[in-house]
């Protein structure tokens, strides 16, 4: 009889990492240059005007670099907080943050497109090896097409640890093969929860109940039909991949039809890989299933005209360009779309120190307080060659920041040895990856949005996270939460790398 170990705790993950750049003073590479070039500025002005203009000259610099190093808990700079509020103040003075469609809106084509990212987008469908119909989504503005998986998880519940640990492991390879896919720019995970309205179950209860049946026996299942729906909720996943347009830097955009006669041979492969991670069945959308998840999410209400017209076994025609909202009005803190107000938060810092495989249990768990709750999670993949360097420099960065000062902090003691387990990790075959996460809360009384931001702040504290809402842009990042495939670094007029190295 073989032994068995029963000392083995539960397996922990960790040490993600944020990429640093050297600097002194506690600024990057560019803020390192900055400050000296503007040393080297005010020993001119001393030379060549005077003391006074010096000193002027030094004031102003030393102004804008306490706004650079003054960090809120969110690693938000006093000039970043600065320049989003005075890019609303610019949006809502020109009224870009009203939108009404329609044939009595404001938009010239009469229909109900999508507003903001997705406004550009356009939509084909086709067919994949296995002649199954998919949605193929076209975005101008970056030069990118998308595709949507949906997927059944089957869930932890009743489910030993060590399948749960084989589905972890192939997901982080999933996530990394990814970067050896030709033309892949972005992933993302949709995780949505809805309430139930209660049209399956009726439906599955009126076609198989016995017409000779006791009258005690249907009234009871009449009972259940009418009461059971009520709390109970729906938990859909999506997966969207996002491919480049150009098959390699410099090189032409490829049309629709190239890529969809491309990705026609490809999807088999992608989602049969997401099988094994625990993702259940998966499926492409076809334009049909798309078009509805859109329209849902901008009107809720529409959530139960659709199951009902499925449930009589009908199909309800929707058209991309009838899936935006009538009318949408962006605030600093929140987003009011037809039926629906949202708030969505970005997360700030992953869960520092190890954490289990169900961390995020709770957070992706339906609640009472929140009528729809969209968590999405954002992953860039980098290819091998690009990988290298990154985790190089990054450690490179580490190690400046220990060796500038007689008493490093413990923080970056820490850094260096996490820095270093990335670049060994790496070094043996790992895959890198950026990642964020997204988190939406919608309700259908405005009454109720209060508690539906308590909600989410518990939730977060619950996985260890730290969120904050996306002031300013709560437009934008309701958009970019849906599983549309929109990268959100190709939609910002400063790079996200310039201001890491701020």
């Amino acid at each position: 009889m073989a032994a068995v170990d029963t000392n083995r705790g539960p397996r922990t993950y960790g040490n993600w990492r944020r990429p640093t750049s050297p600097g002194i003073l506690g600024l990057g590479s560019i803020g390192t240059a900055l400050l000296l070039a503007g040393l080297i500025a005010v020993v001119m002005t001393v030379m060549i005007a005077g003391l006074l203009e010096a000193v002027i000259l030094a004031a102003v610099l030393g102004a804008v670099m306490l706004a650079v190093l003054t960090k809120d808990s969110h690693g938000k700079n006093v000039i970043s907080r600065g320049g989003a509020r005075i890019a609303w103040w610019s949006s809502r003075s020109r009224g870009s943050n009203v939108y009404r469609s329609g044939p009595l809106g404001r938009a010239l084509w009469g229909t109900y497109q999508l507003p903001g990212l997705a406004a550009p987008t356009r939509l084909s469908e086709w067919q994949d090896s296995y002649g199954r119909p998919f949605a193929l989504l076209y975005t101008p503005a970056t030069g990118s097409y998308s595709v949507v998986i949906g997927t059944e998880p089957d869930g932890a519940a009743l489910v030993d640890q060590e399948q749960i640990d084989v589905w972890v492991a192939d997901w982080g390879h999933w996530l990394a093969n990814l970067g050896d896919e030709p033309g892949v720019e972005a992933a993302s995970v949709t995780i949505e929860t809805a309430p139930d309205s209660g049209t399956r179950l009726r439906r599955e209860v009126e076609h198989n109940v016995d017409e000779d049946a006791p009258p005690f026996s249907k009234a009871m299942l009449a009972d259940v039909v009418g009461s059971y729906p009520a709390g109970s909720s729906t938990v859909k996943a999506f997966v969207a991949i996002t491919f480049s347009a150009a098959q390699r830097s410099g090189s032409k955009k490829r049309k629709p039809d190239e890529m969809g006669r491309e990705l026609a041979a490809r999807l088999p492969g992608l989602t049969a890989g997401l099988q094994a991670t625990g993702a259940g069945a998966a499926h492409p959308l076809s334009a049909q299933e798309l078009c509805e998840v859109v329209r849902v999410a901008y009107d809720p209400a529409a959530a139960v005209l659709i199951d009902e017209a499925h449930a009589a076994g009908e199909t309800p025609e929707v058209f991309w360009t009838d899936v935006g909202p009538s009318a949408a009005q962006a605030s600093w803190d929140r987003y009011r779309h037809d039926s629906g107000t949202s708030c969505t938060w970005a997360m700030t810092q992953a869960p520092r120190g190890n954490v289990q495989s169900g961390v995020l249990a709770r957070l992706l768990a339906p609640h009472r307080d929140i009528a729809r709750k969209r968590i999405t999670l954002l992953y860039r993949p980098i290819d091998a060659a690009k990988a290298a360097a990154i985790v190089e420099a990054d450690l490179r960065a580490a190690e400046f920041r220990v060796t500038s000062t007689s008493k490093p902090a413990a923080r970056d003691s820490l850094a260096v040895r996490a820095a270093s387990a990335t670049a060994q990790e790496e070094a043996s075959g790992a895959g890198l990856v950026q990642f964020g996460m997204l988190v939406t809360a919608t309700v259908m009384d405005l009454s109720k949005q209060a508690d539906a931001r308590a909600a989410i702040d518990n939730l977060a504290a619950t996985a260890r996270l730290r969120l904050r809402p996306v002031y300013g842009s709560q437009d934008s990042a309701f958009a970019a939460a849906l599983p549309l495939g929109l990268v959100l670094p190709k939609h910002i007029k400063v790079p996200a790398e310039l201001r890491e190295k701020l």
